[in-house]
């Protein structure tokens, strides 16, 4: 396994946000996390992260306990997570964008943006990224005025440009129209494929995205795994379907 957390359990004074997860992924797993608002997803990603570190468990990464880290050191060992830098930063270009992320991969935060043009690994590496994801033509528009299907793939991109083993995405193709979402997905999996990424990891609502796209789908409810199986296996339960997600699914 590339990643693995044994017993995680976190609590927010006496509220227990997760109680006892334990999951897996491994080389070559498109895995999808899904559950009801409230059910421990934020959490669990926090720490899978390093963001925060649990109460009680461990998360390893590729072999080395990784709990509470923090995200900029857990992407220089391999593993990004999507921070939407977008919405952070939107007077940046997507190329800046996307220089920022390569830039802090390569250790050089301390060099200004407006020297980042004269470096050319940066650029070109910049560039690279940008081609990969389609974002090449808009590469000089700033991140507020593109569209919102480039705005999560610029988010995504971003990511990407850490050069990670295994990259974890928080709701991909949120806020996207029905249309787009396919698309940003197909770009995702064929980017993967390109960088050589070992492993993906999605909170994502939208079950068609999930079912069609997921290796293997881990359904959280109240702080608890209800189940960690594959798409066949979660859709053919009727029961899960209506505790995770509320609402009937249609049998395929």
């Amino acid at each position: 396994m590339i990643l693995r957390a044994e017993g995680l359990r976190k609590f927010y004074g006496k509220f227990c946000a997760l109680d006892g997860v334990s999951l897996g992924v491994g080389a070559g797993e498109f895995v999808s996390i899904i559950g009801p608002n409230g059910a421990g997803k934020s959490t669990l990603i926090n720490i899978l992260t390093g963001v925060l570190r649990p109460s009680a468990g461990r998360v390893s990464f590729r072999g080395r306990d990784v709990g509470g880290i923090g995200p900029a050191r857990l992407a220089r060992l391999g593993m990004a997570r999507s921070f939407q830098l977008v919405q952070i930063f939107p007077e940046l270009t997507v190329l800046d964008t996307l220089q920022a992320a390569v830039v802090a991969r390569l250790g050089r935060g301390t060099r200004l943006f407006a020297s980042l043009a004269r470096d050319r690994d940066v650029h070109a590496e910049a560039l690279e990224v940008a081609e990969l994801f389609g974002l090449g033509a808009r590469r000089g528009v700033p991140a507020r005025q593109l569209p919102q299907g480039d705005k999560k793939l610029l988010d995504v991109a971003a990511a990407f440009a850490l050069r990670p083993h295994i990259i974890l995405l928080d709701e991909p193709t949120s806020g996207v129209s029905t249309s787009d979402k396919t698309a940003i997905m197909e770009i995702l999996v064929a980017a993967s494929r390109r960088i050589g990424l070992q492993a993906i990891i999605q909170v994502e609502h939208d079950m068609d995205i999930v079912f069609a796209y997921s290796d293997r789908i881990i359904a959280l409810h109240q702080g608890k795994v209800l189940a960690d199986a594959p798409p066949a296996a979660i859709q053919a339960d009727q029961r899960l379907i209506d505790t995770v997600i509320g609402r009937r699914v249609p049998s395929r």
